[in-house]
């Protein structure tokens, strides 16, 4: 299965806006009332990648593929939602089943659009969907612990499992995610195992209104203040406008990002950002029929980002003959790459980097 983000927050803050516009669809009903949503929406969207169009002009290649990032739309949360308020149930197993999280967070006031809470506050409205989480671990790692408790008794060697649990369970009680444990440490391996909420990645979505396009208000600070201290991700668009550029043709699009001083959508923004808070990274193949770019996972080693495109090429996998990026583009051909001896030829071992440009050598 495929990495996830889901895309959630308080109701009528702009989730199903942003994530029709990112999907350049209206699959996701966004309306003025709490739980337009109910069933999440799934959508893969293509991660902005300047080097393709590049290598396409290079080797006069057919087409591009980018690559993808896939945003689940989930039901929006209230208080109480950890105790089943509202469709707190649904909304709290529809997350646990992504991968990371982007947190919509409502930063402008309209009068015409319901708020849950009465006003939009940044600071609170995160709150609030913090606690839900945090409560919800809280009730999967008491179950858990009484399971830990009865196999240390008889296993010593479960004993750290059950103090890791412990300590998780104090974290969350003091209000500190299960995310704030860092990586390989026997509390996060006990959070993944118990697919905890809390310690899913998370970034915050500061979603504005038109006049603050370029001067963000004192409601966006807050929301950076809370990324700043937990260190968080945030990126900040308007979530009408990039509706409306959705709808658009990219012509269309370009000029109306120039009348309103926008550099680039802020969709884009969100795209990049999610895809590295999945832990995903990029190489790429270029050919006269296609440039693609491909996903894996950070980390990952050269067979086995072969068979990203065919399970064959794994199995075969003789050696990859890898280009920097940069390289291509101030070499321009791969003759001229290879005359200044800039074709590194590497093993089952070697670990992919961003930007590989390759060509996988393989028994057929």
């Amino acid at each position: 299965m495929a990495l996830s983000c889901g895309i959630v927050g308080l109701p009528n803050v702009g989730k199903s806006t942003i994530f029709n516009a990112l999907t350049r669809s209206s699959q996701a009903l966004a309306a003025n009332y709490p739980f337009a949503t109910i069933e999440p929406n799934v959508g893969e969207v293509p991660v902005p990648d300047e080097r393709l169009a590049v290598l396409q002009e290079l080797v006069s290649g057919e087409r591009i593929v980018p690559a993808t990032v896939r945003f689940v739309d989930i039901a929006g949360l209230v208080r109480g939602a950890s105790t089943g308020q509202g469709l707190g149930n649904a909304f709290l197993s529809h997350i646990r089943e992504t991968d990371a999280v982007a947190m919509v967070v409502r930063c402008f006031e309209d009068p015409n659009v319901t708020h849950v809470e009465g006003n939009p506050d940044p600071a609170r409205d995160i709150e609030i969907i913090g606690i839900e989480l945090g409560l919800a671990d809280l009730a999967t790692l008491t179950k858990r612990l009484d399971k830990l408790d009865r196999e240390a008794r008889s296993n010593p060697k479960v004993r750290p499992k059950l103090d890791a649990a412990k300590n998780l369970v104090a974290a969350l009680e003091a209000g500190k995610p299960a995310r704030s444990f860092a990586h390989g440490t026997p509390e996060a391996e006990v959070a993944a195992e118990s697919f905890l909420l809390t310690a899913k990645p998370l970034l915050y979505v500061a979603n504005i209104d038109e006049a603050q396009i370029g001067k963000p208000g004192p409601l966006v600070e807050r929301v950076a203040e809370v990324a700043r201290a937990d260190g968080s991700g945030l990126v900040v668009l308007c979530g009408k406008i990039e509706s409306e550029l959705a709808g658009l043709s990219e012509t269309e699009a370009r000029e109306f990002c120039r009348e309103l001083g926008i550099e680039h959508s802020g969709l884009d923004d969100l795209a990049v950002a999610s895809y590295d808070l999945l832990g995903l990274m990029t190489f790429l193949t270029a050919g006269e029929k296609e440039v693609r770019a491909w996903t894996i996972e950070r980390g990952t080693r050269a067979p086995q980002a072969a068979g990203k495109i065919h399970g064959d090429i794994e199995r075969g996998f003789i050696r990859a003959e890898i280009v920097s990026y940069a390289d291509y583009v101030k070499y321009r051909t791969m003759d001229a790459l290879k005359a200044a001896g800039l074709v590194r030829s590497e093993g089952k071992e070697y670990v992919m980097q961003e930007g590989d440009v390759v060509n996988f050598r393989f028994n057929v």
